[in-house]
């Protein structure tokens, strides 16, 4: 008996450790500008994570100590975080499962569209109130001002491998026709119709094409490939979460037997 709940114990505070990826994972999105501004998905993983992390701790502690409604307890609420961690992981999958990059002419960074990325990402851009907090927190980073010290010649802007968020918001769209001066100020443009986006771009520093689809676009790619890499790391955290809480049941179950057994042994059945 005294084995099975060592074991028990044991299995609960490896799925402590499992909720530390998780919590890093969440922290980590908290540090990048793009999601610090929009701050959608950042809290709920690190929330999951907490939760986790303090059912496994209540589960080590019913095992160790021998507590069975705390053992209950455990069992109970960490397979309900297991589906939520399994819904959180396909519905991350789903909603950055469309959008990429299209190149422009003579260039070597990808330009964006907003209409390629799902409903769901789109709407967290589209509306009004909430752009205008996105865009002011976006205009107080660096992503810009740091072009303006990399590259000071036409070319070797165009040859630049730029991040989505720069692409789309420190720019004017390649297909405007803008003429080079330096990355985060164009003049001249030779099709205005070609894009709304094109109306839209102001040389002024805080203004740029933070209004522009193409910025709301770059943004959502920048997010699309951070929370790929965090689905990636929850994916695998909750493939290791099921693995140690079957093994934690089974181990529960044949401590039951054991104790069941040890009760009929001494007459007690």
């Amino acid at each position: 008996m005294a084995l099975s709940h060592n074991v028990i114990g044991m299995i609960n505070f490896i799925a402590t450790l499992l909720s530390i990826p998780i919590i890093g994972a969440g922290i980590w999105l908290t540090t990048l500008p793009d999601n610090s501004c929009v701050k959608i998905l950042q809290w709920p993983v690190v929330i999951i994570g907490i939760l986790i992390l303090v059912v496994g701790i209540a589960g080590f502690v019913g095992g160790f100590w021998r507590i069975p409604w705390l053992l209950l307890f455990y069992l109970v609420v960490m397979l309900v975080l297991i589906i939520l961690l399994g819904c959180m992981v396909v519905f991350i999958y789903m909603v950055t499962l469309k959008g990429a990059g299209h190149l422009a002419p003579s260039r070597s960074y990808l330009e964006y569209r907003l209409d390629d990325y799902s409903g769901w990402l789109r709407r967290r851009v589209q509306v009004s109130y909430k752009w205008d907090q996105i865009r002011a927190c976006l205009s107080t980073t660096s992503m810009c001002p740091e072009l303006n010290q990399s590259y000071h010649f036409a070319q070797d802007f165009f040859n630049a491998r730029i991040t989505p968020l720069q692409s789309g918001c420190c720019k004017p769209p390649t297909q405007c026709g803008f003429t080079f001066v330096n990355p985060t100020y164009w003049i001249s443009p030779i099709n205005t119709a070609a894009d709304m986006d094109c109306l839209l771009w102001n040389n002024e520093q805080t203004q740029l094409c933070y209004g522009c689809d193409s910025c709301k676009a770059g943004l959502l790619a920048n997010i699309k490939s951070e929370w790929r890499r965090v689905d990636i790391i929850l994916l695998i955290t909750l493939i290791a979460l099921i693995c140690v809480y079957l093994v934690g049941c089974c181990a529960f179950r044949n401590a039951k037997t054991e104790d069941l057994f040890r009760k009929y042994k001494q007459g007690y059945t």
